[in-house]
């Protein structure tokens, strides 16, 4: 493992812990405000900036977002969003025995699978890792344009089908991905600086869209969904697009390995718990399907809206 590798992986690994934490001070704040709306983008802006609580929270996330830009210098665009991914196990672990509570199952066996792929990760590196080609920029485009048209669908489809905080965690999530490839791409210099626009653009939609998912859902749900896909797709996209070589052999097949292991367990920490009978009262209000992760018993107090 190069020296600039060796230090990138413990800078990532502390982006994520340090955005993690970021998210559910956001998720309090955000949740206790009157309603949030795209339609009004200065009064939900104002709202968010006269709450002490919530600035706290953004400014933790630009902490991490500053490490994390400092990791991407240092190494392949894959291998941070792979700690990344693996962070989000870790994180879940201790804020919930910390915090006097417990993981359900399927929490707890997606800790131990992200811990794995962390482990699968660091093996993989023993013959070192390269930077590989930066990609066309033609293909770059399409893939963030791809993106952002997706982001797009699920927001206006999504919240039929999956519910208002799902559907905002999804686009949410979609665009913090343009953000993060955005800022490897910023961070190769030159020309490419301009990607510092989508970067902008990016976190700004993704920031505002997890806001609107917070008010609606659990702070695990919305930021382990948005999570999820803001480490799948720059992975997919280092590999593909960025042409980030894999290493032959076993180390490779160990590589794949780890790259599915923290997917995975991000997929069942994130997972919305399953849907339960409607049980209320008479003149109780219907929970619906985005309220629903916030009812079960072994959420964490952090965690409820």
């Amino acid at each position: 493992m190069s020296g600039a590798v060796a230090v990138a992986l413990p800078l990532a690994l502390l982006s994520t812990t340090l955005a993690s934490l970021a998210y559910l001070r956001e998720h309090d704040a955000a949740a206790a405000l009157p309603t949030l709306s795209l339609r009004r983008p200065l009064h939900s802006l104002a709202l968010l900036l006269g709450d002490r609580g919530w600035l706290v929270g953004f400014a933790m996330e630009s902490g991490a977002f500053v490490l994390y830009a400092l990791a991407l210098a240092l190494a392949p665009l894959a291998l941070v969003q792979s700690v990344a991914a693996g962070g989000i196990g870790l994180l879940a672990f201790l804020t919930v025995r910390l915090g006097g509570g417990r993981l359900g199952g399927r929490r707890l066996l997606g800790v131990i699978v992200s811990v794995l792929g962390l482990v699968a990760l660091a093996v993989s590196l023993a013959e070192g890792t390269h930077e590989g080609h930066s990609g066309s920029t033609p293909a770059v485009l399409a893939w963030l344009g791809g993106t952002a048209a997706l982001a797009g669908g699920v927001l206006v489809a999504g919240r039929r089908l999956f519910g208002r905080a799902v559907a905002s965690a999804l686009a949410g999530g979609l665009c913090f991905s343009i953000g993060d490839i955005s800022t490897k791409l910023a961070t190769q210099g030159g020309a490419r600086i301009a990607f510092a626009l989508t970067l902008i653009a990016g976190y700004t939609l993704g920031t505002s869209l997890l806001q609107l998912g917070y008010q609606a859902g659990a702070a695990l749900t919305v930021a382990g969904l948005a999570t999820l896909l803001t480490n799948v797709l720059p992975i997919l996209a280092g590999t593909i697009v960025l042409e980030e070589p894999v290493p032959g052999g076993v180390l490779g097949a160990l590589r794949v390995l780890a790259f599915v292991a923290v997917t995975v367990g991000a997929v069942l920490l994130a997972r919305p718990a399953v849907e339960v009978a409607d049980r209320r009262l008479p003149g109780e209000e219907s929970l619906g399907p985005d309220r629903l992760d916030e009812q079960r018993p072994d959420a964490p107090a952090s965690e409820l809206g």
